[in-house]
């Protein structure tokens, strides 16, 4: 059950890291989306990063909260 909220914590956390690179990038050009090769990376790396916290989040809060009731 460990991996079932692992697995919901990486895509609530992939989710909203997307939300938050949409905010942090809609002002921006699309040339210079395209053209801006540290856009690339730092957000793209932020991303998991963020979606690595989701995981650690869900798996924390089961093992914290809800493995009394999945034995």
């Amino acid at each position: 059950m460990v991996y079932v909220f692992g697995f919901i914590g990486l895509l609530a956390g992939f989710a909203a890291g997307q939300v938050f690179i949409y905010y942090q990038l809609r002002g921006r050009s699309r040339e210079d989306l395209l053209n801006d090769r540290s856009l690339r990376w730092t957000y793209g790396v932020f991303n998991w990063i963020i979606a690595a916290v989701g995981v650690y989040c869900f798996v924390f809060m089961y093992n914290q909260y809800f493995i009394h009731y999945f034995r």
